[in-house]
C-alpha cells in the first residue's frame, strides 16, 4: 500500500484536495500528518508552499459549509447522527452547545486543532442560526490557522520530519501495529467506560408515569432534578414543576442543598 510521501510524490496538489475533503466530510481518518509531510516536501522543494496552502484551504472550507448548510437545514438532527459515531454520544451535542454558548463565532477559530470538535461545530454554527458571512469569515480563519500551521511546521522541521518518516518506514509494521493496539485498548476502555454507565442507568430508571404517581403521593419526598441545557429550555420551553434547573458540571454543588431523606430523580434530552 503506498504512503502518504508516495501518494504526494504521484499525485501532488490533488491528492491533499480529495484527502482533506473527505476528512472535512467525515471520513475517520487525520489530515494533520499529511499537511506536516506535505510541508516537509515544499521544504524539500518538490512543492509550491501557496499552491499547497490553497489545495488544503479550498476544500476544508468547502466541506465545512456543507455541514454548516446541513445544521441550518436538519438542525438538531444532524447533530445526534454525527454524535452517534463517537465514543462518547450522550456528551457530545451538550459539548459543543456548551463551547458555542461560552465562546460563540470565536469557537471556529481552533476548532479544527481539537480532535471531534470541527465536525460537530459546523452544523452547530448552522443550527443557532450564525449568518453564513460570519460563519464563512470566521471559518475561514480558522482553516487558515490550521493549514497554515502544519504546512509551516513541516517546512520549518522538513529534515526531522523526512528522518521520521524514514524511520516509520524502516519500521513500519511494528509502528503500525503499536499504534493499532493503543487505539484499541483507547476504544475497549471507554467503550468498557460507557457500558458501565448505561447498565447503571437502566438499573436506577424510572419511567415518566412512576415519576408522575411518585410526585402526585401526598407526603412523598422527593427532588427533580432538569439537567437540560439553557438552550433546549428556552427551545421547549416547559420543565416538571418544582424541578431544579441545573448543569451535569454544577450537580455535585446542588446536591448539599438536597436533604438526604428525599428521592433524587434527574432528567434531561
Amino acid at each position: 500500500m503506498p504512503s502518504f510521501t508516495q501518494l504526494l510524490l504521484l499525485h501532488g496538489y490533488a491528492f491533499v484536495f480529495f484527502y482533506v475533503f473527505a476528512v472535512g466530510v467525515g471520513m475517520p481518518i487525520p489530515a494533520d500528518p499529511l499537511l506536516l509531510i506535505m510541508g516537509a516536501q515544499v521544504g524539500d522543494g518538490h512543492y509550491n508552499l501557496f499552491q499547497a496552502f490553497f489545495a488544503g484551504l479550498v476544500p476544508a472550507v468547502l466541506a465545512d459549509y456543507l455541514w454548516y448548510e446541513l445544521g441550518r437545514v436538519r438542525g438538531r438532527s444532524v447533530l445526534k447522527l454525527l454524535c452517534r459515531l463517537t465514543i462518547e454520544p450522550d456528551t457530545c451535542v451538550r459539548t459543543a452547545e456548551t463551547t458555542f454558548t461560552k465562546r460563540g463565532m470565536s469557537t471556529l477559530y481552533f476548532a479544527k486543532f481539537i480532535p471531534g470538535m470541527s465536525l460537530i461545530s459546523m452544523p452547530m454554527a448552522g443550527l443557532i442560526g450564525m449568518s453564513r458571512l460570519r460563519f464563512l469569515l470566521a471559518d475561514t480563519i480558522g482553516c487558515v490557522l490550521w493549514i497554515g500551521s502544519y504546512l509551516l511546521a513541516g517546512v520549518l522541521f522538513h529534515r526531522q520530519v523526512d528522518t521520521l518518516i524514514f524511520q516509520m518506514g524502516f519500521f513500519g509494521r511494528r509502528a503500525g501495529l503499536v499504534l493499532a493496539t493503543i487505539l484499541v485498548l483507547f476504544i475497549a476502555f471507554k467503550y468498557l467506560q460507557r457500558w458501565r454507565i448505561l447498565r447503571e442507568m437502566r438499573i436506577n430508571r424510572i419511567t415518566p408515569p412512576a415519576v408522575h404517581e411518585l410526585l402526585s403521593t401526598p407526603g412523598c419526598k422527593v427532588t427533580v432534578v432538569d439537567l437540560r441545557h439553557p438552550s433546549e429550555l428556552e427551545r421547549d420551553n416547559y420543565k416538571i414543576p418544582g424541578a431544579l434547573v441545573t448543569s451535569p458540571e454544577e450537580l455535585r454543588a446542588l446536591a448539599r442543598e438536597i436533604p438526604a431523606d428525599q428521592e433524587i430523580i434527574l432528567y434531561c434530552t
